[in-house]
């Protein structure tokens, strides 16, 4: 399983990681539309999105 990794496009703050595979909507509802890092305004927008390969030593540094 690949896993996914969502973060505030204004200040890098992760807003979740994990194994289980969740939607850009339920996060942005979770933090009550706005980043608890940088106070930015959390939205989707397909266009913005990177997806980016799983790098396994990334994951063994952690």
């Amino acid at each position: 399983m690949v896993p996914q990794k969502i973060v505030c496009s204004g200040c890098g703050f992760c807003l979740y990681e994990g194994d289980l595979l969740k939607s850009p909507q339920d996060i942005i509802k979770k933090y009550n539309g706005r980043c608890p890092n940088c106070n930015k305004k959390l939205d989707f927008s397909p266009e913005s999105v990177t997806v980016s390969p799983y790098r396994a030593e990334e994951a063994d540094a952690k």
